[in-house]
């Protein structure tokens, strides 16, 4: 069983990482806040031949996340943990709800999966656990300070699990996202950027999806913890 927090939309690296798991031949659990969105996503798995099953969960809620990994009866092989707000606003108009509000998203939900995750794969044998980051996982932007204080937690989260877990046979790892995602929301959103960048100046989420995956067939010999990735023409 793979289990892929923050599955929404279609053209999304939630959505594109399910696919390419239940392609490896993984029972994929879905999960998200929108029942609708994710039964649309399981059908599309289930149509190519995959397997599927969705479970609506806010990763802010500790009891939703425990309850979600108590109710899978088999092995966990691997997590993705994707779930994620960007939004920028001045320092100074930057309310307090929000700050915590990105943070229990990125940061906080992050914990409570790796905590239900490492043990039950420490305890089965081994798995991986693959975080998606952002630029802001190792920068703070102009007006990003919520979304990069969040994600620069998570990272953490991420080092500290890869630490106490990776001799126990539990991968742990960090995807940084650096570049903008050619995915239906930025597509909807911001169409100028989408023409002004090109489809290979964006990031394909299914490249990303196909980072994941191999990150999780990489030998135990030869573990990656952080791997970035960026369009060819990205500055950095």
């Amino acid at each position: 069983t793979a289990i892929v927090f923050g599955v929404g939309a279609h053209q999304g690296i939630g959505a594109a990482t399910a696919r390419r798991f239940a392609d490896g031949g993984l029972h994929v659990v879905l999960v998200g806040r929108n029942e609708e969105r994710l039964r649309k996503r399981q059908a599309e798995i289930e149509t190519a031949g995959g397997s599927a099953a969705i479970h609506p969960v806010d990763v802010r809620k500790e009891d939703a996340v425990t309850a979600l990994f108590d109710s899978i009866d088999t092995p966990i092989s691997a997590v993705v943990f994707n779930p994620g707000a960007n939004v920028k606003h001045p320092l100074a108009e930057t309310e307090a709800w929000l700050f915590e509000h990105l943070w229990r998203v990125a940061c906080f939900g992050g914990f409570l999966v790796a905590r239900e995750a490492t043990k039950r794969m420490a305890e089965s044998g081994g798995g991986s656990l693959l975080y998606t980051g952002a630029t802001g996982s190792l920068r703070g932007a102009a007006g990003h300070s919520a979304f990069a204080a969040a994600k620069a937690g998570l990272r953490m989260v991420a080092e500290s699990a890869a630490r106490e877990y990776g001799p126990q046979s539990v991968h742990v790892a960090h995807v940084i996202v650096d570049g903008v995602v050619n995915g239906d929301k930025v597509r909807a959103a911001f169409p100028d950027l989408v023409d002004q960048h090109g489809d290979d100046g964006l990031i394909d989420p299914d490249a990303i999806a196909e980072a994941f995956w191999q990150l999780h067939v990489q030998p135990r010999n030869a573990w990656t913890f952080e791997l970035d990735l960026r369009p060819y023409n990205e500055t950095f």
